[in-house]
């Protein structure tokens, strides 16, 4: 069965960081191209980042691009999402995905 599970959400203040990691399991996460999704309260869900199998080839949405990072870790069946200077409009839950499915998601609220 394809699990992932989103972890590393939590407050933080506007212009702080956050690292999220999503551990995969159930099938062969080293030739899996993986997604990062959120959704804001309200709203429908959005793409944030997209990494390919082997992590030499990543793309952002232009909302997050310069501050977002994507990054794998094959050996260890994790995806990871780096945040830097965090806006309150990031505030959403976050979700990794790959092809078929997405995991259960974790909340980043961004305020002071």
């Amino acid at each position: 069965e394809v699990q992932l599970v989103e972890s590393g959400g939590g407050l933080v203040q506007p212009g702080g960081s956050l690292r999220l990691s999503c551990a995969a399991s159930g099938f062969t996460f080293s030739t899996s191209p993986m997604s990062w999704f959120r959704q804001a309260p309200g709203k429908g869900l959005e793409w944030v980042s997209n990494i390919n199998s082997g992590g030499d080839r990543t793309t952002y949405a232009d909302s997050v691009k310069g501050r977002f990072t994507i990054s794998r870790d094959n050996a260890k069946n994790t995806l990871y999402l780096q945040m830097n200077s965090l806006k309150p409009e990031d505030t959403a839950v976050y979700y990794c995905a790959n092809a078929l499915k997405r995991g259960q998601g974790t909340q980043v609220t961004v305020s002071s």
